[in-house]
């Protein structure tokens, strides 16, 4: 950074260490220039020149509220509507299934909502697939504020809408126009099936209730070490319902872990 100091090593290490204990991310040494990229983005912002200054800012803030922007900066928030569809078609299977058999509750918790994209993914298919079942209940989370506003109010560009149908588009959002691209806005029906909760997936226990019928967490425990997934694979199979799913990342599997979880297929799971 031109005119800021370099992130060394020793500093780097302080960082990782107190992002590891905050949120659980593990950064290798090989992250150093992410960490500085990102670092430097909120220290410009602050007009803080030294990494070293910036440390102290973010231990001295009581408020927290650096630590937050911090741990938002770190965090990598790549998602759009339908990605990897096929765990989705597994949803819609298992719920009609579900359905079929009885079912008159259902509870679904993604882990790491993100922008919103997944969860309002989630709900789009059960809202295309169940036909009486209306007690639904789809809980997201994430450790970032700053998603999480973005999710809430679920508005997003037509080029983030691109894997939707034009008849899904037509039925489930509705546009609301933009400055700059036009924009599209959730409609109430698929809104009002999912809450918006902060929430560290590195701090076990979790506050909800159980038992619950389905958890996505994908694409979030590759950012994790074998100690803190096995506490969070442990707290997942507490909440879940016997033969409840589990849904993990392609990238991902419980490989290492010891859970009492059977595969069901690669990336999706059923608690024994």
């Amino acid at each position: 950074m031109n005119g800021y100091s370099e992130l060394d090593d020793k500093t780097f290490r302080r960082f990782a260490a107190l992002i590891y204990n905050e949120a659980g991310i593990h950064l290798a040494e090989h992250k150093h220039a992410l960490v500085s990229a990102r670092l430097g983005k909120r220290m410009r912002a602050l007009k803080i020149a030294d990494y070293d200054d910036y440390y102290d800012y973010v231990q001295s803030d009581g408020s927290q509220a650096e630590l937050s922007a911090l741990l938002d900066a770190i965090s990598t928030n790549v998602t759009f509507f339908y990605r990897e569809p096929d765990h989705f078609d597994t949803l819609k299977s298992v719920v009609q299934q579900w359905e079929n058999e009885g079912l008159r509750r259902l509870r679904v918790w993604c882990a790491a909502s993100s922008t919103g994209e997944e969860p309002y993914t989630i709900a789009l298919s059960l809202a295309e697939t169940l036909r009486e079942l209306r007690d639904v209940k789809i809980l997201a989370t994430d450790i970032s504020t700053s998603v999480l506003e973005i999710a809430r109010k679920g508005e997003y560009e037509n080029r983030k809408l691109e894997k939707i149908t034009g008849k899904r588009i037509e039925r489930y959002f509705t546009p609301i126009g933009g400055k700059s691209a036009k924009i599209y806005r959730v409609n109430k029906q698929v809104k009002e099936m999912v809450q918006f909760a902060w929430l560290n997936l590195a701090v076990p226990p979790f506050p909800m209730k159980g038992p619950l019928d389905i958890v996505f967490c994908r694409n979030v425990m590759i950012y994790f070490d074998n100690e803190v997934r096995q506490r969070l694979v442990n707290e997942i199979h507490r909440l879940l319902k016997p033969g409840g799913y589990l849904i993990v990342g392609h990238a991902e599997s419980l490989s290492g872990l010891v859970s009492n979880f059977k595969p069901v297929r690669p990336s999706v799971y059923i608690k024994k």
